[in-house]
């Protein structure tokens, strides 16, 4: 098992393109044991290496990880035997006095580091779910051991000898087509790592790498801290009027997790704009709700990111003059579907134009809302601000179209969305079925686990989903593996969606907006590439493909959301169980593509930072965050001051510790793909399982077992056209709805 993966807070993490982000809710999650905290006992519990959790493979279903054998202090023993363990492998393998073999040199790779793998997953998973200061602790501490340890893999002149001479060999040896593929994925990344650098730029881009992985872990760190210490912290009920009964007991419940009874908190999600100022009457709230959101790490403090991600952009650039790009963005592109960042800018030009212009339309609309409530409470009418635009668009869709969000909570019930919705599509499409267990470990009780069985009944992957927000989580939402598919090792999948939905009060129904149902179903649609992996390697394996790749089947599952088959299957009050009545479906529909201006322009405004910081040349200063942030954002004619950027730089997790620099664009990129493969269903009769089958095979299934652009174009019988994407997104000239 070669493939290394860098610790961050998940694979996968979505859903960018949403404007906003259980058997009931209520329900007692099965008995677990959550991870403990270290204890002065546990250390030498720890010091006998076998005796370590991590040390032999899982003896529970699926291999899964014993969650409740774990503690903090099991985590830093077990990365140093894992690293330990790996690299002797790997020397092995490198100082086989053999002559190179497909087996003995990619065959035993892939068998590798089987111990390092285990808690990588796990960690990767706690630290981005249920993180703790232990656990913080020892991230930033792994972080740079796991970069020197890549780095004394890829950097290994006598193993990539050997990796080479098979390369050079591949047309002859006689390989199968996954196997070449996987010598074709593997050479690249040692090149790519630089395998051919002299031994001097060798050190030189070491030390990099271990003061940028150090930095990353201190971004992710920080920005957790600032993220928990801005929430906002309301001393006055009646400046929370707008909110619902439930949202308000959800604050005051905050309140009282904080010590601060009597009081009321709304806590703070990743992205810029947050749920509550689209209900919030009180001006005044909702500009400090904005403003904590705005800038959470740029107090001067020990949790102000701003000189972590200068740093990082610098080194970053750095590596790839050592490499031999002329930016970082270059070097990450080299491998992608895109390929170089001029296509991907030129892929976002051709949206950013259509999007400020219908963001201004929109604003326009916005503005007129504001003016006659104003003039309607007679008082002086003012300009619209970015903490006003929710607020206000929500005035005007329920003018404009008749429909108010809180009409629509109450046929979205988590359970019932997941069930009847998210697993039911499943079904339909592909002959899934789910069981829940009860006797899986987790890490946090409200973790629930899915026993996944095929179409002909085999027990077939393990799923969990965190759903609910809390101070130790990070922000967003996710999917990574617990354990990889691989038939070379016998090892089906354990996934895990983990998303950031407001906890309700107990007692009470968790009741989630339209794009809280969209998250579910794209975070799944992750969650079945995974589950669907077929693959002999686990270098290739599920979502181990490109960045500008992973996120098409995640999207394209979006759109069974509104499938009217399934829609019809879980939009029901969560009271009376009756079906959403037709008029508010139809209401749903017809405002389906409003707001579309403001939700793209803050995701290409977003792509696009990601974008300019990655190109910086290696002789360019050190940069100053809010300055360089404010001259791309004008560069780029995307700086409207009522869209903020869907993230500012400096709580921008996924490119500076989540694995996305310079591949943010994929989210846009990856929904031209999602809607160009939706009209091919629709094309050949929609959700049929033939079609479902077909998608599977050709697709899902597939992982990195060949080049993503043919395997697409072999589905689909053509390259994919960004048409249906404008149009979907309400981008098409003359798209007015």
């Amino acid at each position: 098992m070669f493939r290394l993966r860098m610790i961050v807070i998940a694979t996968t993490i979505g859903l960018a393109a949403c404007s906003q982000q259980p058997n009931n809710a209520e329900k007692t999650p099965a008995p677990t044991t959550s991870v403990a905290p270290a204890t002065a006992g546990s250390t030498a519990a720890v010091a006998d290496i076998a005796s370590n959790p991590f040390y032999a493979a899982s003896t529970l279903p699926f291999q899964t990880t014993p969650f409740d054998k774990i503690t903090d202090a099991d985590y830093a023993p077990a990365f140093d035997e894992g690293m330990k363990q790996h690299l002797a492998e790997i020397q092995k393998i490198a100082n086989n006095p053999d002559a190179p073999t497909f087996e003995n040199t990619f065959v035993a790779m892939e068998k590798s580091g089987a111990m390092l793998h285990r808690v990588m997953a796990a960690f990767g998973a706690v630290t981005g779910a249920n993180t703790d200061d232990t656990l913080q602790k020892v991230q930033e501490t792994v972080a740079p051991k796991l970069a020197a340890h890549e780095d004394a893999i890829y950097l290994d002149g006598k193993l990539f000898k050997r990796v080479e001479t098979i390369y050079n060999q591949r047309d002859t040896l006689k390989l199968d087509p996954e196997s070449k593929r996987l010598v074709e994925v593997v050479y690249r990344n040692f090149v790519h790592a630089g395998a051919k650098l002299s031994d001097a730029d060798k050190a030189k881009l070491k030390d990099l790498n271990k003061e940028e992985s150090t930095l990353s872990a201190a971004f992710t760190n920080k920005l957790l801290a600032a993220t928990k210490d801005a929430a906002v912290v309301i001393d006055d009920k009646a400046k929370l009027a707008g909110l619902s009964d439930a949202e308000i007991a959800a604050a005051a419940q905050a309140a009282k997790d904080r010590k601060l009874d009597g009081k009321y908190v709304l806590t703070l999600q990743n992205t810029t704009q947050q749920p509550e100022l689209q209900d919030l009457d009180n001006r005044d709230t909702r500009k400090a709700l904005f403003e904590a959101s705005w800038n959470r790490a740029e107090h001067g403090d020990a949790n102000d990111t701003r000189k972590t991600i200068e740093r990082i952009a610098q080194i970053r650039a750095e590596q790839a003059k050592l490499l031999g790009y002329p930016n970082y963005a270059a070097w990450k592109l080299d491998d992608q579907m895109a390929k170089t960042p001029e296509t991907a800018m030129a892929f976002m030009d051709k949206l950013a134009p259509a999007a400020v212009a219908r963001a201004k339309r929109e604003a326009g609309d916005i503005q007129a809302q504001i003016d006659k409530d104003q003039k309607a409470l007679k008082q002086p009418s003012f300009k619209l601000e970015p903490w006003d635009w929710n607020y206000y668009a929500e005035q005007v869709r329920k003018a404009k179209y008749d429909l108010d969000e809180n009409q629509i909570k109450p046929y979205f019930e988590l359970d019932n969305v997941l069930q009847n919705g998210v697993f039911y599509a499943a079904n339909q499409l592909y002959g899934l079925t789910f069981k829940e267990r009860h006797d899986i470990p987790v890490y946090q009780p409200d973790v629930r686990v899915f026993e996944v069985f095929d179409k002909d009944g085999t027990s077939m992957a393990l799923f969990y989903c965190d759903y609910f927000k809390r101070d130790n989580k990070g922000g967003g939402a996710w999917m990574s593996n617990l354990v990889d598919q691989s038939k070379l090792l016998g090892t089906k999948p354990v996934i895990y969606n983990v998303a950031n939905f407001a906890k309700p009060a107990a007692g009470q129904p968790a009741l989630l907006s339209f794009d809280d149902v969209t998250t579910m179903f794209h975070e799944f649609g992750h969650a079945l590439h995974g589950m669907f992996a077929d693959s002999q390697y686990p270098t290739l394996s599920g979502t181990s493909t490109a960045r500008d790749f992973v996120e098409f089947p995640s999207q394209f599952n979006e759109h069974w959301a509104t499938n009217p088959k399934v829609f019809a299957n879980y939009a029901k009050n969560y009271k009376t169980g009756a079906p959403m009545p037709q008029a508010l479906v139809d209401k749903m529909k017809k405002a389906g593509k409003f707001n579309s201006g403001y939700n793209m322009t803050e995701l290409v405004a977003a792509a696009l930072l990601d974008m300019n910081w990655h190109m910086l040349g290696a002789d360019a200063p050190l940069q100053d965050a809010d300055q360089f942030e404010a001259a791309a954002l004008k560069k780029d004619h995307i700086d409207l001051s009522y869209v903020p950027p869907r993230y500012r730089s400096s709580y921008f997790q996924h490119i500076w510790g989540n694995g996305y620099a310079a591949g943010y664009y994929a989210y846009l990129w990856t929904e031209m793909l999602a809607d160009d493969a939706f009209i091919g269903f629709k094309e050949h009769g929609g959700m049929t399982r033939e079609n479902g089958d077909r998608f599977r095979a050709m697709v899902l299934s597939r992982g990195n077992t060949e080049e993503l652009a043919k395997m697409y174009k072999d589905w689909r019988g053509k390259d994919p056209s960004i048409e249906p994407m404008l149009e979907n997104r309400g981008l098409k000239d003359g798209s007015k709805n």
